[in-house]
């Protein structure tokens, strides 16, 4: 089967289930698409093609495993994510020799679904940056136009599932960061609710925003990897003791009947590209004719989510990123003298631009004398900022809106101007404030870039079901998206 790659993750699960297709094909198909397309794309950062032939051979030697949902199926892994025996570098320089010797609780309940981990995608450094053009080893192209940015910081992970790398990724998402690539690369990303996904063995930028989710083709094949990923982590204290519902069984025969999908005034106004609102638009016209009930909402606080976010992100970072030394982690400066230069020099080579200037201003914000001014502040306005979702989510069941205000840019165009690349994320960043779950689904194409459009959807404190069911629904009913023109 040449165009195995082709397939949804559902479809190969199914078939490598039937022992129609094994598990070294299904490998070797994605090791070959990954030969053909990673010169164009510069998606992943390290490919474990030996190992995970190896490792295929070896179960389907046993034979398929219907008990492990994910049996035989190979997966990429954004590299801020810890690999045993794979390097986990967060797009740095500061880790470029690191190669973990435990799994992150995620990569290890891929694993335990019998998932074949074959390679870890490019990110931006320490996934800062919403282009994955800051990344210290490439920048990822986007396979519907290598001239334009996958968006980030997961734009590894987006690019390989777009371009048939693999039939699923796990990206992370802490202001945006699974959700805005998926939609500039054509594809769904889910960022769970807060804490529904462990994040033991995620590198922190924001420990309070970061989240782990799947980054797939369709919405059977997220629900599905989520199923796989979340629940409770007793070592991880932010992990939450809940049930986790049958994903898969909740979009099955799910309906728009009667829904309330609230449109909040604030993500279809200024700013907002004429292509995007018109795709958007054409979605919820959808959903209103399969019977949901389009009921207008109000998110006031919006207007300050940017500010909010890089303030209490980047005071995160400037804290999560101070292990990174040269002495605990990270590599160390040959050119150092004394101790207060061998610190100095080792984080000015081993971190990117991007990175120490958040690192600067998030320490600015912790400093004395500013902390009451910018981080107690941010701090408050973030309690707002959440319960405005909550108080409209009292109004409707969904809310739903762009992911982005316009499709993906070209490389280069935002590189020099930092605040306009910060504003990519107007659209996402109030969901991580908020804690909830939130995704993006692929409605279209913009009608004057041909470039993939992304609706994005949010739901309820562990509400991630009813999301699905929701986005199932309207995909099911929305034209196919082609595949995107990488050769």
């Amino acid at each position: 089967m040449s165009q195995l790659f082709d397939l949804s993750l559902t479809r190969v699960r199914d078939l490598l289930r039937s022992g129609e297709v094994t598990a070294e094909a299904a490998t070797a198909a994605c090791l070959e698409r990954i030969a053909a397309t990673e010169p164009a794309l510069d998606a992943l950062l390290h490919v474990a093609g030996a190992a995970a032939l190896d490792q295929a051979r070896a179960m389907d030697a046993s034979g398929p495993d219907a008990s492990r949902p994910l049996w035989g199926v190979p997966v990429t892994v954004k590299d801020v994510l810890a690999t045993e025996g794979l390097p986990t570098t967060c797009g740095s320089r500061i880790l470029e020799n690191f190669v973990p010797v435990y799994d992150a609780h995620c990569v290890s309940r891929l694993k335990e679904a019998g998932a074949i981990i074959i390679g870890k995608a490019n990110m931006d450094e320490f996934a800062m940056g919403s282009s994955t053009e800051n990344s210290a080893y490439k920048v990822t192209k986007n396979p519907w136009n290598t001239a334009r940015v996958p968006g980030g910081s997961s734009g590894g992970s987006a690019a390989s599932v777009a371009a048939g790398q693999c039939f699923a990724s796990i990206g992370t998402d802490t202001g945006g960061s699974i959700r805005q690539p998926a939609s500039f690369c054509g594809i769904v990303g889910l960022k769970p609710g807060y804490g529904r996904v462990s994040r033991r063995g995620l590198v922190a930028y924001g420990s309070s925003l970061d989240q782990a989710g799947p980054m797939t083709r369709t919405v059977a094949d997220a629900a599905l990897v989520l199923q796989v990923i979340a629940g409770h982590d007793p070592k991880d204290s932010t992990s939450i003791d809940a049930p986790v519902p049958d994903y898969l069984e909740a979009i099955q025969g799910a309906s728009l009947k009667g829904l309330r999908l609230g449109l909040p005034e604030q993500y279809w106004g200024e700013g907002l590209s004429a292509e995007v609102d018109a795709a958007c638009r054409g979605a919820v016209d959808l959903a209103a004719s399969l019977g949901a009930e389009i009921v207008p909402v109000s998110l006031p606080h919006t207007e300050y989510a940017i500010a909010t976010y890089y303030i209490l992100a980047m005071a995160e970072a400037s804290s999560n990123l101070a292990r990174f030394d040269g002495v605990r982690y990270g590599r160390r400066s040959t050119k150092s003298v004394d101790l207060a230069t061998m610190y100095t020099r080792s984080r000015c080579e081993g971190f990117g631009e991007e990175v120490m200037r958040r690192i600067m201003l998030g320490t600015y914000v912790l400093s004395a004398g500013y902390y009451d001014a910018y981080y107690k502040k941010a701090a408050q306005v973030r309690r707002l900022i959440r319960q405005d979702f909550l108080n409209a989510l009292g109004k409707c069941d969904l809310i739903c809106g762009p992911a982005c205000p316009t499709t993906a840019f070209a490389i280069g165009e935002n590189t020099a101007d930092p605040l306009q690349m910060y504003l990519t994320d107007i659209f996402t960043i109030s969901l991580n404030l908020s804690g909830l779950p939130g995704m993006s689904l692929p409605v279209g194409l913009g009608r004057d870039t041909g470039m993939p459009v992304g609706l994005q959807l949010f739901a309820g404190n562990l509400q991630e079901a009813p999301l699905l069911a929701a986005a199932a629904v309207l995909e099911a009913n929305l034209p196919a998206m082609p595949a995107p023109p990488i050769a």
